[in-house]
């Protein structure tokens, strides 16, 4: 005895609705400027800032090539202004957010522009290869980092050898 199953949502040319979209973009690079800080008519604060990304690849005949891709970064709500203060030319960030692009017009001239809006941005290292420390994750820093120290790693006076480790 065979039993044949329909299920309703069969993928058929005649029935298949395409409901799956996607605009999510994750960026790692480095502001090519200081970000800049601005209030909206409403209070709330707007951050935009340029990213560099790099593209490093080999060419026919070996070469190595680098290409520079730069991308305009808008942040909006209470994560604009901790960028604006902990964010400088040259750190490093890695921006999630979706790709929206706006039109104006001008003088008669429409304007295009295509932007990342973030979403959630993260700081990288300070040059130099500290981390921000008391900035947490998402940029919401609030205090000095010449308030707070590192801790300091656990001295172990044993050694460790390999049939030790239990794996």
């Amino acid at each position: 005895m065979h039993v044949y199953l329909r299920h309703q949502y069969s993928l058929t040319p005649t029935n298949y609705v395409n409901y799956m979209y996607l605009n999510k973009v994750f960026l790692y690079g480095n502001l090519t400027r200081d970000p800049e800080l601005r209030a909206l008519p409403n209070g709330n604060n707007v951050v935009s800032f340029s990213l560099a990304t790099n593209l490093v690849y080999k060419d026919r005949e070996g070469n190595k090539k680098e290409k520079a891709e730069f991308h305009n970064v808008v942040v909006f709500g209470p994560q604009a202004e901790s960028i604006s203060k902990w964010l400088k030319k040259g750190s490093g960030a890695l921006v999630e957010g979706r790709i929206e692009t706006r039109t104006w017009e001008k003088d008669g001239q429409k304007h295009y522009r295509t932007e990342i809006v973030a979403e959630n941005v993260r700081f990288g290292p300070k040059s130099g290869g500290s981390s921000y420390g008391d900035a947490p994750a998402g940029g919401q820093g609030t205090s000095s980092s010449a308030d707070t120290k590192p801790a300091a790693a656990p001295a172990y006076d044993e050694d460790i050898s390999p049939e030790d480790i239990p794996f």
